[in-house]
């Protein structure tokens, strides 16, 4: 809690550091940002689909499909950023 002016007290408002909304919030493990359920999820996976990425490449192996869904994923987030 913070206290406002003349000691009136005023709840601390957190949002989500993707969308700005103000619900539930959750922190990710090395991330000191608190998202929403639906941006955790997708912080998340583009953590997950960065790894596999690097990983694929450096095996040699084809990413595009990796590309294409990472991007995908940027585009929703970048949306849902947008709306807010």
């Amino acid at each position: 809690m913070v206290w406002g002016p003349k000691g009136s007290a005023q709840t601390s408002v957190v949002q989500c550091a993707v969308c700005g909304s103000h619900t539930e919030l959750f922190e990710l493990p090395g991330r000191s940002e608190k998202y929403c359920f639906e941006c955790s999820a997708d912080v998340a996976t583009s953590i997950l689909l960065t790894t596999e990425i690097d990983a694929t490449t450096r095996s040699g192996e084809e990413t595009a499909a990796l590309v294409a869904e990472f991007l995908q994923l940027g585009r929703r987030l970048l949306s849902r950023a947008q709306l807010q």
